[in-house]
């Protein structure tokens, strides 16, 4: 089991000393680079790749997904969001709907939000008692390693956004008419809920372990985007693929 991770100890900025035009500039050149490894691996087809995304409200998951992802082949990405489940997503599992969302190999699929909210927002509302929550962390823990073995490769992102530019993002709904879509009532009301989120997001980190978490600074778009592109380009680069030969 990992050790424990207190997000109030993990910054939500860029190092200091980190410059802003510069990693944007190293951040281009990256994407460049994963346009290629991309295409290798829809041409090699051995390897899939699931990207989890979670975060708090406005914490830049569908920025992220623009930016790093944006400039890839569109064949080769899929984006799938998660919310209040459907009547029939209800009558089954709880990861039904995500299992049948899993990328074939070639692919790299991302999710906006996931399985996660199952133990995240199910805890903080008192949906879902301890006993239960215990059962579906089992099951997640095993859902990924069954994936791992297949050769999806999966890739679990937490975008770290301070409680203080949640709020600020959240009241530019508010003011900013291109932003005004965004707007949820909802969002607010959440938001009150920050400290209850934090306890059960670390308990996540802690206990859904698998898989490593990845914790994003995520208060400068710019450098979430290049840290994020930075672990998908290595990640692919592990792969070590090859264009298939031609056939004769």
């Amino acid at each position: 089991m990992s050790e424990q991770i207190k997000l109030s100890k993990i910054s939500t900025r860029a190092p200091k000393g980190i410059d802003k035009d510069e990693t944007k500039g190293k951040t281009l050149a990256i994407l460049q680079e994963l346009d290629e490894l991309q295409n290798l691996m829809f041409a090699e087809r051995k390897h899939a790749l699931l990207v989890v995304i979670q975060g708090m409200d406005a914490s830049g998951k569908d920025g992220l997904i623009k930016d790093v992802f944006g400039s890839l082949n569109p064949q080769g990405v899929k984006v799938q969001s998660f919310k209040t489940p459907t009547e029939e997503e209800a009558a089954h599992d709880f990861l039904w709907r995500i299992h049948k969302n899993t990328p074939e190999k070639g692919m790299i699929q991302l999710f906006n939000r996931s399985h996660y909210e199952d133990v995240l927002i199910t805890r903080v509302h008192g949906w879902c008692d301890d006993k239960t929550a215990k059962r579906r962390i089992d099951a997640i823990n095993n859902f990924e390693q069954l994936l791992e073995e297949n050769a999806t490769h999966v890739i679990k992102l937490y975008l770290h956004v301070s409680h203080e530019e949640q709020r600020k993002r959240l009241e530019e709904r508010l003011e900013i008419p291109r932003k005004m879509w965004k707007y949820n009532q909802s969002d607010l009301a959440e938001s009150e809920l920050w400290e209850a989120y934090m306890k059960y997001y670390e308990t996540v980190f802690k206990k859904c372990d698998s898989v490593p978490w990845h914790i994003i600074p995520a208060d400068q778009n710019w450098y979430k985007s290049y840290l994020v592109a930075t672990i998908i380009r290595d990640t692919l680069r592990a792969f070590k693929m090859e264009y298939p030969e031609l056939k004769e």
